[in-house]
């Protein structure tokens, strides 16, 4: 018989999320910028405003001195587009996993496998802090509902991944985000559980959740009417093209849902090659010129320095860690030209 004794949970107590608001808090200019950016998207996904929005950035955020360059950049660059583009900046902080592996900035910043959750969210709210004060809106996903009740103040966009739309948990917790929302398309190409995520955002919910002290809470959401559907490929499928895109409409249409639609260039779309989110930009350009309004935005995944490394020792500076991801010289030309 395995007598074996089951290795024992460890628990380490983090600070709450109103603690780690007051210890870095958010000040009242920037609390108005970050509204003014969360309209200025409504009103993309409502038609209101006919620029593109771009959400633009690192897969991951592994290193804040890197971010912080690619953000001064972005910021320059926002201004010179900002009559024809909105861009918003991916600051994502956690990693979806299929397996295992670094989970991202917020759960391992040193990288090492051991875990710090208390510095993760320190370091993670300070660098996002810094970027909004460089007047850039910004974006991620949300994984751990837990993790937004720390950091979503700072947050203009949120993406919903395609291994969580389907999940209950994240269709409560974007009922209650005050910004606007983008649910991907299941991990299998197709996009009928997006919009049942959609649906059930919209509306109220009951959510077993912790409030700002940490304390277990039973929240009521208000519901939030600013999802829309991104369309990401899946299993060997891409859903870019003006017929995929069509079809996309015209479902949200007939579900009586936003048919604002924004195209992730990277993951299954590209094929996992990352420098076919040129091409797919373009050709997304070319239907909005062709005369479709349906499609409001693009996701790229950019750094400083093309491509991605193993982080299995001495690293670049200013590369991706974990997806592949276009340089910045490509990048800035093909957002000019976008524009």
């Amino acid at each position: 018989m395995d007598t074996t004794e089951p290795a024992s949970t460890a628990s380490r107590a983090l600070p709450t999320p109103a603690q780690l608001r007051e210890s870095q808090p958010r000040p009242a200019a920037l609390a108005e910028q970050i509204e003014g950016h969360r309209r200025a998207i409504r009103r993309i996904l409502t038609g209101e405003d006919d620029r593109l929005l771009i959400v633009v950035g690192p897969c991951s955020v592994h290193d804040e001195v890197a971010a912080l360059e690619y953000g001064e950049r972005l910021a320059t660059l926002a201004d010179q587009v900002s009559d024809r583009c909105l861009l918003v900046m991916r600051a994502y902080l956690e990693k979806p996993r299929t397996t295992v592996g670094w989970k991202g900035l917020l759960y391992d910043p040193e990288r090492n496998g051991e875990g710090d959750l208390e510095q993760g969210l320190i370091r993670s709210r300070r660098l996002l802090l810094n970027l909004a004060e460089l007047g850039l809106p910004l974006a991620t996903e949300a994984l751990n509902p837990i993790a937004a009740d720390y950091l979503g103040d700072l947050v203009s966009w949120t993406a919903i991944g395609a291994r969580t739309t389907e999940s209950q948990i994240h269709r409560e917790m974007a009922s209650q985000m005050p910004m606007p929302v983008g649910f991907k398309n299941g991990t299998d190409g197709t996009h009928g559980m997006a919009l049942n995520a959609m649906k059930s955002a919209a509306g109220s919910h009951h959510r077993l959740a912790t409030d700002e002290h940490g304390r277990p809470a039973m929240l009521r959401t208000p519901g939030n009417p600013d999802t829309h559907l991104v369309l990401r490929g899946g299993r060997g499928i891409t859903n870019y093209d003006a017929d995929s895109v069509a079809a996309a409409t015209a479902q949200l249409r007939e579900s009586g849902l936003n048919p604002a639609v924004m195209v992730d260039c990277s993951h299954d779309n590209a094929c996992k090659d990352h420098e076919r989110q040129a091409l797919i930009a373009r050709d997304v350009m070319a239907q909005r010129q062709a005369g479709n309004r349906d499609l409001v935005g693009l996701m790229l995944e950019s750094f400083l320095v093309p491509g991605k490394q193993k982080d299995d020792g001495e690293l670049t500076y200013g590369q991706s860690i974990t997806d592949p991801c276009l340089g910045w010289e490509a990048t800035e030309a093909l957002i000019r030209e976008l524009g």
